[in-house]
């Protein structure tokens, strides 16, 4: 099995080395979680990565197993992970699970020799993620966390524009995310998932203080439910519209504005403000097409989700995730960026629950 080394320097994301691996043993994977974004995941390990060889769908569901695994092609499907990895040989665990199945399914893979690729929101709560983060040091695996706008060509553009100075200091982020629909009934119970802050916007707290290039100090957060009003009722602490104002400890400023759902289509862009320009990223065409008539005026289409607007990016996120392996090198997206990206939506929690801003670090 390849092992990953302890501690050793980062690299880049989003670029790859693998053409000509095949002549290397190939990194064998098992996907947890046979979903939308499982799905996503176990297609590009099947198809769209040259070191890696997808062998075995876990998924609570068996026949959700099955079906996946009979459109790959894979012979093995099991419901749990434990048995996976007892009855296949797995290098790689794929983590697309509920969040609140995250840490024990780390730490599983981890005992068992296996490197984690988990699905963001990394887990519940801090001591869970550092519970993570510590059992893939000691089994010396390598643990990836999965915020794939950092593989995305747009937003590595504008991160290496903000390293070369060619915009100045960022004094402003402002990041968004919009959903189409609603996310797993689970993902409603803020119990269960932190919130939409957590499920949906997660990437926004990640692309802010990476963008930014310093820590969460203070994060003041609003929200209100002025849509799904019949899910408020179910659940007291859902809310289905967030803006939180943000401060880095270098100075800068950010603003995260979330919705879901939205309709018209799945919508994430980044604007970044620095002393001697701006860079914006994204936009709400999923082609460079529209058409304008008499009749319906300017028409053109959006992103129906977030499979069509970050393909390119899971593809390339997932090869990262392999030559980090082959090669031992820790990957550019780690359990402590997990980490600081579920404080900063635990702080803003709680300041919605209190009204006030919350200074970090929360521990």
């Amino acid at each position: 099995m390849v092992k990953a080394a302890d501690r050793v320097p980062r690299i880049g994301g989003g670029t790859s080395s693998l053409q000509g691996v095949e002549s290397l043993d190939l990194v064998r994977v098992c996907i947890v979680g046979a979903g939308r974004a499982g799905m996503v995941h176990a297609r590009n390990y099947r198809q769209n990565v040259p070191g890696a060889t997808l062998v075995a769908i876990v998924d609570a569901n068996l026949e959700l197993a099955r079906q996946a695994a009979r459109e790959l092609e894979v012979e093995h499907c099991y419901t749990d992970l434990e048995t996976a990895l007892h009855q296949v040989r797995c290098d790689a665990v794929c983590i697309t699970t509920p969040t609140f199945t995250h840490r024990d399914l780390t730490l599983t893979a981890a005992q068992a020799g296996a490197h984690v690729f988990c699905e963001k929101p990394m887990a519940l709560d801090l001591a869970e993620a550092q519970e993570m983060i510590d059992a893939a040091r000691q089994f010396k695996v390598i643990l990836q966390v999965g915020f794939m706008r950092r593989f995305d060509i747009g937003f590595q553009t504008a991160a290496h524009k903000i390293q070369q100075g060619e915009i100045g200091q960022p004094m402003i982020v402002h990041s968004l995310t919009r959903g189409p629909g609603l996310p797993p009934r689970w993902a409603c119970d803020i119990r269960t998932s932190n919130g939409m802050l957590a499920e949906v916007n997660s990437h926004d707290f990640d692309t802010i203080r990476w963008l930014g290039g310093s820590e969460f100090e203070r994060i003041y957060a609003e929200s209100n439910t002025l849509k799904c009003h019949d899910l408020k009722a179910e659940f007291p602490d859902f809310y289905d519209n967030a803006v939180v104002t943000l401060r880095l400890r270098n100075g800068t400023l950010g603003i995260l504005e979330g919705s879901c759902p939205v309709d018209y289509g799945y919508d994430a862009r980044v604007e970044i403000l620095g002393s001697g320009g701006v860079i914006q990223v994204g936009e709400l065409q999923n082609v460079a097409l529209l058409t304008c008539t008499k009749g319906a005026g300017v028409v053109t289409t959006t992103f129906p989700s977030w499979r069509d607007r970050f393909r390119d990016a899971y593809v390339a996120e997932a090869r990262h995730f392999v030559e980090s392996i082959i090669t031992g090198h820790e990957p550019s997206v780690t359990g402590e960026d997990g980490k600081r990206a579920l404080e900063a939506v635990l702080a803003a929690n709680r300041s919605m629950r209190i009204g006030m801003p919350v200074y970090l670090p929360l521990e």
